[in-house]
């Protein structure tokens, strides 16, 4: 039975990224393969992926989720939108010396007046807020909020953090953290990848402010993910079919891409559409669609780290950690990435993905 003991490290302080490098492309990339560690600048990445490979690069943008305000009774609180559910309601986590009671009335950023409905999720960590009066929310968010960074990065969100903390291909509004292993690509980089027959596909994962919640039990198999809404186009499924046929290789930008991907093909089959999931992955899991996974250093005990875990074997990323660690790597969000072979061959069944392109 694995434990969160099993996922547990020292990390010392220092290696926390609070800022990003000058270039995106300037941060360090360990390569991590069954037999050995090298390191790399991520700027050498077209080097390490062959021609007729496959990126897939997730590119939701982070919405200006966090906004501080008061009660009614006149108390402080902070709020951390999950999801904007349409122009009148949204999910969002709510700190607060006492929680808001249902039916009381919340003011944001001297701005946006919001009605707490019920309560929602495992632990009623969510609340259920409605806007009251005209307007539209997402708009009033986007106007009144502030850019959401992790609770580990400890300045406030500045103007290089408006820019960096979002990746240069981010199109569709809607997650409240960064899919950080996009952050280290630019269009230089990505022409680059282009010029050397490198495709690139897209789809979009909202990432949630359940990202950042702590794994509460100690057995592993117990803890329940949140939900995340994710769609995956036609095209998506198209080019990794063929990626596929000709002997390539699939390359997840992250774990939020490589989650979704493999959500989508539970079924047996690669389905296009949107869909939400609450997949969790640990070791054991039967990868069905993604070869390689590029991705950043995650957290002690966190879900990131079990997937990551799964996905190249458990000793490989114990090994990457040490050699990172002892290396001066930079970690979490703002630091240094990994770019990992899938730990198990071949892959698990997945029916012919011509079928589902028709």
């Amino acid at each position: 039975m694995l434990t969160l003991d099993d996922f547990d490290f020292d990390l010392p302080s220092a290696l926390i990224a609070q800022h990003p490098t000058a270039e995106r492309t300037a941060s360090r990339l360990l390569q991590v393969t069954d037999q050995a560690l090298h390191d790399h600048r991520f700027g050498d990445l077209p080097e390490l992926i062959a021609a007729g490979d496959l990126l897939v690069f997730n590119d939701t943008r982070v919405i200006r989720a966090r906004l501080f305000g008061r009660k009614e009774s006149g108390g402080r609180i902070e709020v951390l939108i999950e999801r904007i559910s349409d122009a009148r309601h949204a999910l969002a986590q709510i700190r607060a010396s006492k929680s808001p009671k249902p039916g009381s009335r919340i003011l944001l950023e001297d701005a946006i007046t919001l009605i707490v409905r019920e309560r929602s999720g495992e632990q009623g960590e969510f609340f259920a807020l409605e806007l009251a009066g005209e307007g539209d929310l997402w708009a009033l968010i986007e106007k009144h909020g502030r850019l959401p960074l992790p609770p580990y990065i400890t300045h406030a969100a500045g103007s290089d953090d408006e820019k960096r903390y979002q990746t240069v291909f981010a199109r569709h509004p809607g997650a409240v953290a960064a899919p950080t292993a996009g952050l280290h690509f630019d269009d230089a980089l990505l022409a680059q990848l282009g010029e050397r027959g490198i495709e690139a596909a897209w789809l979009t994962l909202h990432v949630g402010a359940g990202t950042f919640q702590p794994v509460r039990v100690h057995s592993v198999a117990e803890h329940r993910m949140h939900a995340e809404r994710f769609e995956i186009p036609p095209a998506t499924i198209a080019a990794i079919a063929r990626t596929h046929a000709r002997g390539g290789q699939v390359i997840a930008v992250g774990t939020t891409s490589l989650r979704a991907l493999e959500a989508a093909a539970q079924g047996g089959e690669l389905h296009a559409g949107p869909a939400e999931t609450d997949i969790f992955i640990t070791p054991g899991y039967p990868f069905r669609v993604v070869d390689r996974l590029i991705t950043n250093f995650h957290l002690p005990k966190s879900t990131l780290l079990m997937l990551v875990s799964a996905f190249a074997g458990m000793d490989a990323i114990r090994s990457a950690y040490r050699h990172a660690i002892s290396h001066g790597y930079r970690f979490f969000s703002y630091g240094d990435a990994m770019f990992l072979d899938r730990r198990e061959s071949p892959r698990a069944a997945l029916s012919d993905l011509s079928n589902t392109c028709q």
